[in-house]
Order: C-alpha cells, then structure tokens, then sequence
C-alpha cells in the first residue's frame, strides 16, 4: 500500500477546497509523488522493513536543507506576499536536533550526496529565484504534513523494536488540517507573473527529483 492509499476524509476534504495554484502544483507533481513512494526504500519504510541506520542517514541529511529553508523561507515568502504560511509551526529544526542527538547510538552513516547537491541547487535560488525556492518549501513541508504521518508511524515502530526513541521531526503541536490550510493559502497569495507561475510548477519537479536522489541512496545502506 502506498502512502497515496492512506488518505483520510480530512485530507479528502481539504482536497476539494484547494485553490488553483495548489491545484496546479498537485497535478505537476502527482506523477514524481508516486514514482517516490515505489522507490525501495519507501516501500521498505511503508513495510516497516527500513533500518534505523536508514533513518538516521534519513534525519542527518535533511538537517543543512531544513536550516535554509528556515532562516531564509520567512523572508523570502514574505516578500512574495506569502504572509499565511505558519513559519513558526512548521519549523523542524527543532525536532530535527532532538532526532540526531537521539540517533547518535545508530552509529555513523556517509554524509550525504544527494543532501549536498539539493542544498547548493537552493542556495542558488535564494540569491537567483526566489519563487523556485518556495516550490521547495510547498513540497517538503506539504509532504511531512502528509504522506510524512504514515511514514512517521512506521519509523517510530521500527525504532522502538530497538529499543530507540521515537522521531520528533513529523510530529507537529498544532493540527495537521489547519496547517495544510495555511500552508495552502500562502501559496495562493504569492504575487506571481506567469512565466514565475510555471517556473514554479517546473521547480516543484526538481524538488521531488532531490527527494528521489536521496531515497536512492538510502536504499543502498540497507
């Protein structure tokens, strides 16, 4: 089963209030999204089958990615008129720096390539397109709020057949809904061109072949 077949009424309904922007970004993306989750190593987390060597390359990687998004994503939102996006809740630095520190008795995982090459392709458009960036933002922060909830229990079950602790990074304190809405919203905001409009569609691709690229490697340490 994929995380696709996991969703709920919530998430149906909130689906039939999507604006056109978040609409468009769904239909670019759709086919990545599965392409994603049949991958071996989210058919092995969704299995529960997945490592917590795994998931500790998992965490470590996305750590240097999520601290750009935060320190840069608010301004750079902001300034696109994207004032409804909930920075403060969606923040994973957080939970993140909980997970590696709870993470350290895995042991040692590579640094990450793919984490490497996704982070400087966003810095670049910190500096170059800042529109681009926000199709980063939509396709993380969406997917945790997402797909990332079946993922996460599926993790947590396998950490604590370790005897580990559970991972922080897809628990969220306020509601899942109202957090998809907001983040939703922002982007409806946006005061796009539309040339920027398709730029960012085309931007939400790339942002699901950096989630490919590490999935890759993350099936190879198991």
């Amino acid at each position: 089963m994929s995380i696709s077949d996991h969703a709920g009424s919530a998430e149906a309904q909130l689906r039939k209030g999507f604006g056109p922007r978040v609409r468009k970004l769904h239909a670019r993306i759709g086919k990545a999204h599965h392409k994603a989750e049949g991958m071996a190593f989210s058919r092995a987390l969704l299995e529960g089958q997945a490592t917590p060597l795994q998931l500790a390359a998992l965490i470590r990687a996305l750590v240097p990615a999520y601290a750009l998004l935060e320190q840069e994503g608010p301004a750079l939102a902001s300034a696109l008129g994207a004032a409804a996006i909930p920075w403060p809740d969606l923040a994973r630095g957080s939970a993140l720096a909980h997970d590696v520190a709870a993470l350290s008795a895995v042991g040692p995982t590579p640094v990450s390539a793919a984490a490497a090459i996704w982070l400087e392709q966003m810095k670049a458009l910190v500096r170059q397109s800042p529109h681009r960036l926000m199709a980063h933002v939509y396709v993380r922060y969406g997917g945790d709020l997402s797909g990332g909830q079946q993922l996460a229990e599926q993790a947590n079950a396998i950490l604590r057949r370790q005897g580990l602790s559970s991972l922080r990074f897809w628990s969220f304190e306020q509601d899942l809904t109202w957090l998809k809405q907001s983040l939703h919203d922002g982007f409806e905001q946006m005061d796009l061109s539309e040339s920027e409009e398709e730029e960012l569609l085309e931007e939400a691709e790339v942002a699901f072949g950096a989630t490919q690229r590490l999935l890759a490697e993350l099936a190879d340490l198991g």
